[in-house]
């Protein structure tokens, strides 16, 4: 029992110490998701480290009567699976401002929100190519737009960005 146990700690250990062999200094490109209306955003990652890297992303959302922009900052973690293939988890937040159509009352703000992110991602290795797809689970604070909207937003989005140092 005690050398099966010893042996899944082992397993463990070396899971948690795989690193990602490919994580690019600089990364752009866009991402499109869905979270209350299809939006995208203008995507920017700036690696930190061999494991770390920082992602920033300035969009816009366009859903029933209501456009809102955000800008959001997250700091990722990165783990490599096997050849390309990286998932990633992050925690982060940012600030918006929304409008309501005026036809359904004219209203508007700003807001804040905390965010995680989780993911996938493919890095091609025959071009500088990124392709993902995450979920990033926000919750809204101040404004009216927590009132207006839910204050809880799931994120999923599909990512495409070009590599480079």
């Amino acid at each position: 029992m005690k050398k099966l146990i010893l042996s899944a700690f082992m397993l463990l250990g070396l899971a948690f110490s795989t690193q990602a062999q490919d994580i690019s200094k600089n990364a752009l490109g866009l991402r499109l998701g869905d979270n209350d209306g299809f939006g995208g955003e203008i995507s920017y990652q700036r690696g930190l480290g061999k494991e770390n890297r920082l992602e920033v992303d300035l969009g816009w959302r366009n859903s029933n009567h209501v456009d809102a922009f955000k800008l959001t900052g997250l700091y990722q973690w990165v783990w490599n699976i096997e050849g390309g293939f990286n998932w990633y988890a992050g925690i982060g937040g940012g600030l918006g401002s929304w409008s309501v159509d005026k036809d359904y009352g004219d209203n508007s703000g700003s807001f804040l929100f905390a965010a995680g992110d989780i993911g996938i991602e493919y890095n091609f290795q025959e071009a500088p190519i990124q392709l993902s797809l995450d979920f990033r689970p926000e919750i809204y604070f101040g404004g009216d737009y927590a009132d207006y909207n839910d204050s809880f937003g799931p994120d999923i989005a599909l990512g495409i960005r070009y590599r480079f140092n």
